[in-house]
């Protein structure tokens, strides 16, 4: 059967970046307060049976919400978050021949539902410089009508506001245009229009219970206005929005009343203070903001327009989940609102922007092992007539547990149905390796992958370490070979602690260096798991030698294990380091 051929226009969905784990602080969605645990429990229990069997009824929390505005029921339209009420404006009032005002950069979502009903969009910049009064009035006198204008203050995503007189210019500027006041923030800052702006009958004003109120869960949010330009907003969505359960919780959170989210908000207001006074310290460009978050205009992206900077996935790697905005150039990090979240969220920051040691593995990163390490895996494989490839190795190595050749050349071994002890297989392999006073070993093709001209600026620049699987003399074997002994003042082999993946010997590193800020580089997904599981920033390089289907498997495997880059060689570490 066919696939219909889609009538949508480009693009993509909405999205937030998936991240497995337990321990991950998510600050990308801007979402509030904890509300009290008991909440849950003591408004289901106020539900009956018959109440989840019929339609839910709305009319209880829209009266609770007329009464706290002072407002009759049908100037209040209670809806599926405020995303259902942007969503109604624009099917209510845009289509071919009407525009979409839109101030630049701001909620994605107005361009998204706009882009559905088939209207043009024109962008007004919307700066630093404050709300672009004149220019949206300037660009509404030319050209098709204007069915909407959002106004969304505090903004998202750069937390900018709108001021009651730049306000009161654009409604009365613009009286047949519907303007939405998008007040889904407006708990976080110095200044709530909802009041003055309900005095023209061509504004709605959105509000929402998912930030300050902390039940994004419940998707709950509401709009006010004129009560005929309600009654077609009505008209224009779903007519039961709302769940049972989401309007029972939701009207319990409200009779908690405002007084109940000044903890929070205060808590917010000091943490948003502390982190732009922090970032702009660290070089960052942070833009003022009256929301609970904080937009960081950051230009440098990785590869490619949408792909983020550094500063995005460097944080993710240490567990610290942040917006990257693309079309807004620029990053969104949500104040956590908890004292410890906060403490986290600042030294991720600190490690990233402030790193005050480098954490170098040997093997594939100093250390060109091609022909010695990968060589003698091969070939003591072969003494048992396994024939193993370059891939095969590679791909062991890249599947973790794999800092140990001996070991892991005795689970290749196994793997083809030969089982060999550990003792033996050792033996042969160090044979090949180390050598003998009349035959050197292959240790000794082992060559130097960056330049040392290199290393030296590292080292000039921040203390060096290396962390290695390797027993103590091979390492400095190699080391004093390569004259690389002097630039680095800590090495931790397998004769100090356990191998990778186990953090301890990244912790020892740190322990005997006297630093707790650092970044460590490796070619494995041992050493990433080691580097986040000590607090260390982890990143990898690409081992030489790889062909082409190799390096981007390794390049994949790398990234899934949580390597915030993958390097193509050390030289392009020195353009990342702050």
């Amino acid at each position: 059967m066919p696939v219909p051929a889609p009538v949508l226009p480009p693009g993509t969905a909405y999205s937030r970046r998936v991240v497995l784990g337990d321990d991950v602080l998510r600050l990308d969605g801007n979402e509030g307060t904890r509300p009290d645990p008991g909440l849950l429990v003591r408004a289901l229990d106020d539900l009956t049976t018959e109440e989840l069997r019929r339609y839910p009824n709305q009319d209880p929390l829209t009266t609770d919400i007329a009464a706290r505005w002072e407002l009759s029921t049908d100037r209040v339209l209670l809806t599926a978050g405020g995303d259902d009420l942007i969503d109604r404006c624009c099917r209510a009032q845009l289509g071919p021949g009407r525009r979409l005002l839109l101030p630049s950069p701001t909620f994605e979502m107005f361009e998204r539902y706009a882009s559905l009903t088939g209207c043009r969009i024109e962008r007004v910049p919307w700066g630093r410089e404050g709300y672009p009064v004149d220019r949206l009035l300037a660009a509404a006198a030319e050209g098709e009508p204007v069915g909407l204008l959002p106004v969304v203050s505090p903004n998202n995503p750069t937390g900018a506001v709108v001021s009651a007189d730049e306000l009161e210019r654009v409604i009365v500027g613009l009286p047949d245009t519907l303007m939405l006041l998008d007040h889904a923030y407006v708990e976080h800052a110095d200044e709530d229009l909802t009041r003055l702006a309900l005095q023209w009958p061509n504004v709605v004003v959105l509000r929402t219970f998912s930030k300050a109120w902390g039940l994004a869960g419940c998707r709950v949010g509401y709009g006010l206005g004129d009560p005929e330009v309600l009654a077609v907003l009505k008209r224009a969505g779903a007519p039961h929005p709302l769940a049972a359960p989401s309007l029972a919780i939701a009207r319990r959170r409200f009779a908690e009343g405002d007084e109940s989210l000044e903890p929070h908000v205060r808590r917010v207001r000091r943490e948003r203070a502390s982190f732009t006074t922090r970032a702009e310290r660290l070089g960052l460009s942070p833009r003022p903001s009256q929301a609970n978050f904080v937009f960081l205009d950051e230009a440098t992206k990785a590869d490619d327009d949408t792909s983020p900077p550094f500063l995005v996935d460097a944080l993710e790697s240490l567990g610290v989940i942040v917006r990257w905005l693309p079309q807004a150039e620029g990053v969104r990090v949500t104040m956590p609102g908890d004292e410890a979240e906060s403490a986290r969220l600042s030294e991720a920051l600190s490690i990233v922007r402030e790193p005050e040691a480098l954490l170098l593995d040997l093997d594939g990163v100093l250390a060109d092992v091609t022909c010695s390490q990968l060589a003698c895996i091969l070939a003591t494989a072969a003494d048992w007539n396994v024939t193993l490839t370059e891939s095969d190795v590679r791909a062991a190595q890249l599947a973790g547990d794999a800092n140990d050749d001996w070991r892991l050349t005795q689970r290749l071994l196994a793997r083809a149905g030969v089982e060999v002890a550990l003792e033996a297989v050792t033996e042969r392999y160090q044979q090949r390796y180390l050598g003998t006073d009349e035959r050197p070993g292959l240790q000794a093709r082992e060559g130097l992958i960056p330049p040392r001209e290199l290393l030296a600026r590292l080292a000039a620049e921040r203390p060096l370490a290396v962390v290695t699987g390797r027993p103590r003399a091979e390492a400095e074997l190699f080391l004093d070979r390569t004259e690389l002994t002097s630039l680095f003042s800590i090495v931790i082999t397998r004769d100090d602690a356990a191998l990778k993946p186990d953090p301890e010997p990244v912790r020892l590193a740190l322990d005997r260096l006297g630093f707790g800020r650092a970044w460590m580089v490796g070619d494995t997904s041992d050493d990433t798991r080691a580097a986040r599981s000590a607090g260390v920033l982890p990143l990898a390089v690409l081992p030489p030698g790889l062909s082409t289907s190799d390096a981007e498997t390794a390049r994949r495997s790398l990234r899934s294990a949580g390597a915030a880059r993958v390097l193509t060689g050390l030289n392009e570490l020195v353009e990342l380091l702050p």
